[in-house]
C-alpha cells in the first residue's frame, strides 16, 4: 500500500501504513463522523470513523473514547495497527470529542431551520375518465410542497363531508427537496350545480387549504366551442367591415338628387 493518502481535515496527519509492493494502485483514506438525531432533535449517537476507500476501518467508541479496529477483513492488521497508533496520541482523542461537542451545539442550531420548519401544501384536482356509467369521473386531489410529511386530506360533496367522520394522515413520499408530496382519489358521478372540495389539513395551516371542483363541459366540447366561438367572431368582423366599407362609397355618377319633388300634387 506504500504510504498512506493521509487525510489532514482539521484532524492532523493519521500514522502511515505498512510498505507494500510499489505497484499497489491508489487509494484515499479519510475521517468522517456523523450525528444521529432523534425525532425531538436530541443527540442519538457519535460515530466517527477513519474509511479507506470508503470502507471503516477504525471507529471511535465516545462511551470509552478509544478507537478500535472495525474492519475484521483483508485490512484487520492495518485496522489494528492504526487505532493503537491513535489511542496513543491524546490529541486525536480530544479531537473526537470536541467533534461529537460541535454535533450537539450544531444539532439545537440547524433542527429550527430543517426539521421544525413548516411548509404550505398546494393542491389542485385533476378530473379524469372512469370508463364506468355508475361513477364516470375520477376526481384526484394532487398535494405536494408540503413538511412535515403528515398531512390530512378530507373530500366533501356540497358541503357535506364524504365518507367517515375519522380521517388519519395520509401516507406521503418525499419530493427529494424536503418536501413532500401525496394524492387522493374520488370516484363520483357528479350532477349539475355540484360541488366537490378537497380539504387538505396540515401543520403550516392556520386552516384547512380548500380546492372546489364543479362539473363542467369536457374537454373536446370546450375546443369545440372555442373553434366555434372564434369562427363567429371572424364572421362578425369581416361582416362589420363590408357594411363600414359599403357605406363609405360615394353616390353613382350621373345622378343628382334634388331637394323635394317637382311632381304634380296628387300625382305618383
Amino acid at each position: 500500500m506504500g504510504t498512506s493518502g493521509c487525510s489532514k481535515w482539521g484532524w492532523g496527519q493519521l500514522p502511515v501504513l505498512p510498505s507494500v509492493p510499489p505497484n499497489a494502485g491508489a487509494f484515499v483514506m479519510h475521517v468522517a463522523s456523523s450525528c444521529p438525531l432523534a425525532a425531538n432533535g436530541s443527540l442519538l449517537d457519535f460515530e466517527l470513523t477513519v474509511a479507506f476507500n470508503k470502507n471503516p476501518l477504525v471507529c471511535y467508541d465516545p462511551d470509552v473514547q478509544r478507537f478500535n479496529a472495525c474492519d475484521w477483513k483483508l485490512l484487520q492488521g492495518a485496522a489494528e495497527q492504526i487505532a493503537i497508533a491513535l489511542n496513543n496520541d491524546s490529541t486525536w482523542v480530544k479531537r473526537a470529542e470536541a467533534r461529537r461537542q460541535a454535533c450537539s451545539k450544531l444539532a439545537a442550531q440547524f433542527w429550527a431551520q430543517t426539521a421544525l420548519r413548516r411548509t404550505q401544501p398546494q393542491v389542485r384536482i385533476i378530473p379524469s375518465q372512469t370508463g364506468n356509467p355508475s361513477t364516470p369521473i375520477r376526481l384526484t386531489c394532487h398535494v405536494w410542497g408540503f413538511y412535515p410529511p403528515e398531512v390530512t386530506i378530507v373530500w366533501f360533496h356540497n358541503g357535506d363531508m364524504v365518507g367517515p367522520g375519522d380521517h388519519s394522515p395520509v401516507s406521503s413520499i418525499p419530493n427529494g427537496n424536503w418536501t413532500y408530496q401525496t394524492q387522493v382519489t374520488l370516484s363520483v358521478a357528479p350532477k349539475v350545480g355540484d360541488i366537490y372540495t378537497c380539504s387538505v389539513q396540515h401543520d403550516s395551516l392556520e386552516e384547512p387549504l380548500l380546492e372546489d371542483w364543479r362539473p363542467g363541459l369536457t374537454l373536446e366540447v370546450t375546443l369545440m366551442v372555442a373553434v366555434a366561438t372564434v369562427v363567429m367572431l371572424l364572421g362578425l368582423s369581416l361582416l362589420l367591415v363590408g357594411v363600414h366599407y359599403w357605406r363609405a362609397q360615394p353616390p353613382a355618377p350621373g345622378y343628382t338628387p334634388l331637394p323635394g319633388h317637382n311632381y304634380p300634387s296628387g300625382s305618383i
